[in-house]
């Protein structure tokens, strides 16, 4: 009915179907059809047509004077969205998980920032999920399963789980039997340890740790201090196996394959800046050896 609505003041401010058809960018067909539809919807006439043009029935003067500067003001808002939405100059709010935002991302950060400096960041960053709706976000880093169906998906990339131990550990298994009795250390949610190796033949291991926290940087700096191996994100660890200070062990065994995706709510258009983030974080990510293509 809005656009109705508008083809009516058009064609009552014109005086004039052809000229309202001319000024809308549509034919004198559909501004008629289209009123008449406005009409048969509101049980009354709005406009007198004759060949000297279109007047207002009184109920025409009613709906007009009370629409006219609404439809003018809608319109002038929906512009100014239109220019937000697809300016690169402006905030975008970004969820992440702080384990993945901080450090697998760092380099990330700090290009975007230098090579967009109008684009103004609001970063929130934790491993506990927000709800995007709630905290008014405009575009989030997931990692793992995405059951909310209200979001739109985009998957990125994924990365695999490791087994890694500090250079000087004495203890280094060097096959399963010995991973199952050898000190360890585990994130709060990776206690369960489920194999897979490279012929596809799957193992679980349920181990009694002996550290466990809720911290994964606190579990990276305890194996690289040779307190025990862990099973972590090759995302996390990378950078530390190419620097010597961990040894990828058994890599003929990997832990769960974690998908990375960017999410939006499918009821907010995704602005210019979220497209351009959306862009660049997808070529980041596929040059990172830690990341597995889409």
């Amino acid at each position: 009915m809005l656009d109705n609505l508008k083809v009516f003041v058009a064609a009552a401010q014109y005086g004039s179907l052809s000229r309202a058809a001319s000024q809308m960018h549509l034919t004198v067909a559909t501004v008629s059809r289209r009123i008449n539809a406005l009409e048969s919807d509101l049980g009354c006439q709005l406009l007198h047509r004759s060949p000297r043009g279109l007047t207002l029935t009184a109920s025409g003067e009613m709906y007009f004077s009370e629409c006219a500067d609404l439809i003018q003001a809608l319109d002038a808002r929906l512009e100014s969205l239109d220019q937000t939405l697809n300016s690169l100059k402006g905030t975008l709010k970004v969820l992440a998980p702080t384990n993945m935002a901080c450090g697998p991302l760092d380099d990330f950060w700090q290009d975007f920032t230098q090579c967009y400096p109008d684009i103004e960041l609001t970063l929130d960053f934790s491993n506990i999920r927000e709800d995007m709706v709630a905290s008014q976000a405009d575009i989030a880093i997931r990692v793992g399963p995405q059951p909310d169906s209200s979001l739109i998906q985009k998957k990125l990339g994924s990365t695999s789980t490791v087994l890694v131990a500090g250079v000087g550990q004495r203890e280094v298994p060097v096959n399963l039997e010995q991973l199952q009795v050898c000190p360890s250390i585990a994130s709060d949610l990776l206690q369960q340890w489920d194999l897979q190796d490279i012929h596809g033949e799957k193992v679980s291991l349920s181990k009694q740790h002996r550290h466990i926290s809720n911290n994964l940087q606190m579990v990276i700096n305890l194996v690289v201090a040779g307190a025990g191996v862990a099973m972590l994100p090759l995302s996390l660890v990378q950078i530390l196996i190419e620097r010597g200070q961990l040894q990828h062990i058994l890599p003929e065994w990997q832990g769960p394959v974690r998908d990375i995706f960017l999410v939006w709510p499918h009821r907010r258009s995704l602005s210019a800046r979220g497209a351009l983030f959306k862009q660049e974080l997808t070529a980041f990510l596929a040059q990172q050896p830690w990341c597995n293509p889409p």
